[in-house]
């Protein structure tokens, strides 16, 4: 099952084209990371498959529902100081599947429940977010993205800023998650992570696209 399917794909961001002519597949139980220097996408990428943007030419698909998909972006460090529960940050997961019934019934309780028990993080529910390390935070923002994510995960530098055990422990996590059968799509700029974990690579630079698999990219097979 196709997950994500782009077809010369052009996308721009504040009028500026950042995006040309790209071409690419996510299958279900993928794990994709995309690589690249600042400035070459990545991230307007990620948001054009949440729908947040829409292609200036080219076909964008989608083969599941938008409230499939988790998202965990970038955190700034304003972010890192928000003054909520764990319990109420994972909770706001469901958001997306309420529609026009903004209120949390037993079902979404139950869900955020286990996804805050999955990352090991329960006993940390009623703990004030801001009060939390960087390693615990992001695993809160993880439950959080896993509360919808029940076909395609999409994460945006998710280690950025945390320490290297704290940054392999992560990785673990995402793995399990992916041989669980959860589709992964990461933009990173940890190569070597890269190269890993994943099954394919998206490399995005000014002069040369590449997407292939983990075996092609290493092997130099990037024509």
């Amino acid at each position: 099952m196709t997950i994500v399917a782009c077809d010369r794909v052009s996308l721009a961001y504040e009028k500026h084209l950042v995006l040309s002519d790209l071409s690419f597949t996510v299958s279900e139980g993928d794990y994709l990371s995309v690589i690249g220097e600042n400035g070459t996408g990545k991230s307007t990428l990620l948001k054009g498959m949440l729908g947040l943007l829409t292609p200036v030419s080219g076909k964008l698909t989608l083969g599941i529902r938008p409230n499939q998909i988790g998202y965990l972006p970038q955190q700034k460090v304003t972010q890192r100081n928000f003054p909520a529960s764990v319990e109420e940050i994972v909770l706001s997961g469901r958001l997306n599947q309420k529609g026009w019934h903004p209120f949390f019934n037993k079902n979404d309780k139950q869900i955020a429940e286990q996804a805050m028990e999955r990352l090991g993080i329960l006993d940390l529910k009623k703990r004030c977010y801001r009060e939390l390390s960087g390693g615990q935070q992001q695993r809160v923002l993880l439950a959080r993205a896993l509360c919808s994510a029940s076909k395609l995960l999409l994460l945006d530098e998710p280690t950025a800023g945390l320490d290297r055990a704290v940054t392999e422990e992560f990785y673990h996590l995402i793995e399990a998650l992916n041989q669980e059968g959860l589709t992964v799509v990461m933009v990173t700029h940890d190569i070597p992570a890269a190269l890993q974990y994943s099954d394919h690579i998206l490399s995005l630079e000014q002069n040369q696209v590449f997407f292939g698999t983990r075996a092609e990219y290493e092997g130099g097979d990037r024509g």
